[in-house]
């Protein structure tokens, strides 16, 4: 197996010890999740089912829905090759069956059933509604519907690794470009992706789902194409090395980090600025004409890669800021973001009824949904095999 990989694979492992910006750039991403879920429910034009709603957490969801997805694929593709390289496929996979598998099983069957149980609570006992959802839908995946499609695009990684052995150090030598040339290699990365977004943004729109059957395994189809793209990136950039190749922390992209945010807050306002165009402007809201998606499409996948860039890099370059709180929550960051569901629903349906503002609303799900999930996730690890898990 080492023969199949550049010399700077090697340079990427992380044996005994983590990489703590990179640590602290997926709990972020984590942060942002529970953060969306907890304003969702109290926006103004959004998804939310609550009376009492305020425009600003429309502004909240709509940042943190436009990116976290595709950054997480990319954050996630990172550690793929230093692991295959280490590790071999069959030890990488049944790793990753155990980290994803296992609790995406335990989640569809256990955990989202209990959180969606608050919707039936007053019609049916749980095990009449938990066998409905089973056999008949709609099953709900909540968030453990990335863990499906991670652990596919993991058993791809690891079928290109067994079959074009060179694949991967290949991707590894494309990315190793971004240390002499990252504003060109960021441009091509913002080709493609808005090459994967845009066809099947202007085909299916937004709101389409691929499910199969009523299985809990969505794919927006919008971004079916940009999420494989993002993690294969991750997975370029891991293989370049990740303490030497482009997120070295004295690289020129880590340098560059004020660039990937300066370009991820212009597309973002872009989207605000279409969004109100779409609001405001355009005759028929539910069929804009084509001008309008495109631009739309282009800012979102321009923010998507701005942010993928944006968010890792910045941790790299401020690896030494004091974030002690974010530091404690990292261990169990996978934990909260695998059972934040249950707390998370279950505050929503007890604040539902009285008519307190939408700030104090949100204030107790957020606050809540993140104690319950982190102190769960810390008793679980006390485990020693769900440590092995979460």
């Amino acid at each position: 197996m080492h023969d199949r990989v550049t010399p700077n694979l090697q340079q990427a492992e992380t044996v005994r010890g983590r990489i703590v910006p990179l640590d602290r750039a997926r709990t972020f991403i984590t942060l942002s999740v529970v953060l969306y879920h907890s304003a969702i429910n109290y926006t103004y034009f959004g998804q939310g089912g609550d009376r009492m709603h305020w425009l600003g957490f429309d502004l909240v969801a709509l940042f943190n829905d436009s990116y976290f997805m595709s950054c997480m694929f990319f954050i996630s593709g990172l550690f793929v090759p230093g692991c295959l390289e280490r590790r071999g496929a069959s030890d990488f996979l049944r790793r990753r069956v155990l980290r994803l598998g296992v609790p995406y099983i335990v989640s569809i069957f256990v955990i989202m059933p209990i959180a969606y149980y608050r919707y039936y609570v007053a019609e049916d006992q749980f095990t009449t509604v938990w066998w409905r959802m089973v056999s008949e839908g709609p099953w709900p995946s909540g968030s453990a519907w990335f863990l499906g499609v991670l652990l596919m695009f993991d058993l791809a990684a690891v079928l290109a690794w067994l079959v074009a052995p060179q694949a991967i150090g290949t991707l590894g030598r494309v990315a190793e470009g971004l240390q002499s040339r990252p504003l060109t290699g960021f441009l091509i990365f913002l080709l493609i992706a808005n090459a994967a977004y845009l066809p099947p943004h202007l085909w299916f729109g937004d709101g389409v789902w691929f499910m199969p059957g009523h299985f809990p395994l969505p794919l927006q189809a919008s971004r079916a194409l940009l999420y494989p793209v993002f993690f294969i990136a991750g997975v370029a950039i891991g293989a370049a090395g990740l303490t030497t190749g482009p997120f070295a922390a004295d690289g020129a992209l880590v340098q560059r980090w004020p660039v990937w945010f300066g370009l991820s807050y212009g597309c973002y306002g872009m989207i605000l600025l279409l969004a109100y165009a779409h609001h405001n402007w355009i005759a028929d809201f539910d069929s804009p004409p084509v001008w309008w998606r495109t631009a739309y499409g282009m800012a979102v996948a321009s923010f998507c890669a701005s942010m993928a860039f944006g968010v890792p890099t910045f941790f790299l370059r401020w690896a030494s800021a004091p974030l002690a709180l974010m530091d404690r929550m990292q261990p169990q960051a996978y934990g909260i973001y695998l059972l934040h569901f249950l707390p998370l629903l279950w505050l929503q349906y007890l604040v539902f009824d009285p008519a307190w503002p939408a700030a104090v609303k949100f204030a107790i799900v957020l606050l809540g949904t993140l104690s319950v999930s982190w102190l769960a996730a810390a008793l679980l690890r006390r485990i020693p095999l769900m440590a092995r898990i979460v």
